[in-house]
């Protein structure tokens, strides 16, 4: 194999693939990453067997095709502190040389033979939209994915196709965020995966341009996209997702609008007199006034106040402040929706359209 080219290119293919490739792995050919040379294109191949990337860089020189598995770390580091603009992979034997101007590094390779296969795209039912949409709804979601140990289904976002509509859920049971973009598909189509939140994540990385037109493929066990330069995909997650529109409340009791920027400056006040045992805030309200409290044991407690726009009956309600920032931090408007019923019913925010945060409410002394 002997290639040339862009430095910037490969360093940017690089480290999207050692993003995904293990530190250490039971499979050492998985530590690598996979380089194939073609008549006109580069392929950079990475996977950990439950996420996988090929990456294409296209206008390169290719004097000689062929396949090098090299360390995926040291190559991506190596390529990152060139200063040439150009660079060339080049295999002699059982070393893989990366040169870039006078600069040069010889990495050990093993056997392609021993890399796992990695799926192809294939355009068969798939899905198409646009970039910058699929990007925005996994934006929305992924931050109220699960992350600690409990119920394996929730550390995937529910990602499903229904009435000509891409919709993403994700919960970690105390709260929970819904969208969702029209698509152009027969109405007929319906399509159900729990993707992992690093697949997804990883599918975001890949897109460089929110107006291209993105390709999404379900199958029984995978899920994959296709960009221009990009193939991704992920292992799906073989669980019982909740049921989320259970949660969702239909509407009735109190509605409070407030600016999203002063809320979050005062949630943020208040929460930091708050602890990891007393991780709490009680939202209580008066007129057109909302005032915001919280306290530790031991330190002390603060209070917040700022003007609303209230309808119906509000009681005093509390929330974890982390949950309902992470929600504000989202909104797609000025103005932040709380709608509630009860203080032992879920908060509803409304972020944007077609865009719904649910936070379940705590109980604290009052």
């Amino acid at each position: 194999m002997k290639v040339l080219c862009d430095r910037e290119r490969l360093r940017e293919a690089l480290a999207l693939a050692s993003s995904v490739i293990p530190v250490k792995s039971t499979r050492p050919a998985i530590e690598n990453v996979c380089l194939v040379a073609t008549d006109d294109a580069l392929e950079v191949v990475g996977t950990d067997l439950e996420v996988a990337l090929r990456y294409k860089i296209r206008d390169v020189k290719v004097d000689e095709a062929g396949t090098a598995l090299i360390p995926a770390r040291v190559a991506s580091d190596f390529v990152r502190d060139l200063t040439a603009e150009t660079v060339t992979l080049e295999t002699k034997g059982e070393n893989c040389f990366i040169t870039g101007g006078l600069d040069s590094c010889e990495l050990v390779t093993i056997d392609p033979d021993e890399y796992p296969a990695i799926d192809r795209f294939t355009d068969d039912d798939s899905v198409t939209l646009q970039a910058g949409n699929f990007t925005k709804l996994i934006n929305r979601t992924s931050f109220a994915a699960a992350k600690e140990q409990g119920r394996y289904a929730m550390h995937g976002i529910l990602t499903q196709v229904e009435d000509q509509q891409l919709e993403m859920v994700a919960t970690d049971g105390r709260r929970l965020a819904f969208t969702g973009t029209p698509i152009d598909v027969e109405a007929s189509v319906k399509k159900r995966a729990i993707v992992p939140t690093k697949g997804l994540q990883l599918f975001n990385r890949v897109i460089s341009d929110p107006l291209e037109q993105v390709k999404l493929v379900f199958s029984e066990n995978r899920i994959g996209l296709k960009t221009e330069n990009a193939e991704v995909f992920a292992r799906l997650i073989d669980g019982e997702f909740p049921r989320y529109s259970a949660v969702i409340p239909e509407g009735g009791g109190a509605i409070i609008e407030a600016d999203a920027s002063i809320f979050s400056k005062k949630l943020r006040l208040v929460a930091n007199l708050t602890s990891q045992d007393t991780r709490a805030v009680r939202l209580s309200f008066e007129g057109n006034q909302m005032k915001i409290f919280g306290k530790s044991a031991g330190t002390g407690e603060a209070s917040a106040q700022m003007e609303v726009d209230i309808k119906g009956d509000p009681a005093d309600v509390a929330y974890n402040p982390d949950y309902l920032l992470d929600g504000v931090k989202n909104c797609e408007s000025d103005i932040v929706r709380l709608e509630y019923s009860t203080r032992t019913s879920p908060g509803k925010i409304s972020l944007g359209e077609n865009y719904i945060y649910i936070v379940m409410p705590i109980t604290i002394d009052a």
